[in-house]
């Protein structure tokens, strides 16, 4: 049995790390801030690098962590990312790396997107993407998308 870690499946990336005594921080661009980098984290920021990048979506245009309001309780949402003048796009939900990508998590993004309302669903936990498509009020697999805008 091989004990070798699954592939991370991101393009490299350049981060900006920095070591706070015990802790690593890593910089958020989107909120432009320092962050306790978690694996989660970690998988996040690639997910953020990955929508700037290859997407071509400016940070301004990415939300991270918020809260929404479901059915009179505070939920968070990883990350929503927009379209240049419209509304949201794409509702991305990040595990860590040794978190399995299950029904719960398209069902917690899915709960997320009632009041989003975003054509695409991004599900990653940096080794496995999964993505969906809101089509005629149905979350559909798909293909990863050539744009979101």
């Amino acid at each position: 049995m091989s004990s070798a870690k699954p592939t991370f499946q991101f393009p490299e990336y350049s981060f900006q790390i920095k070591q706070q005594g015990q802790k690593k921080l890593i910089f958020d661009p989107a909120r432009k801030k320092l962050i306790p980098l978690t694996p989660e984290e970690w998988v996040r920021q690639h997910a953020i690098e990955y929508l700037h990048q290859h997407f071509k979506l400016d940070y301004s245009l990415i939300s991270v962590e918020r809260e929404l309001k479901y059915n009179g309780l505070s939920k968070r949402f990883d990350i929503v990312a927009s379209c240049p003048g419209s509304p949201f796009s794409c509702l991305v939900e990040c595990k860590a790396p040794d978190i399995e990508l299950k029904a719960e998590i398209l069902l917690q993004a899915a709960v997320y997107n009632q009041k989003i309302n975003c054509r695409w669903l991004w599900i990653t936990n940096g080794i496995r993407h999964l993505w969906f498509e809101l089509r005629a009020g149905k979350i559909l697999p798909v293909e990863e998308p050539n744009q979101l805008c």
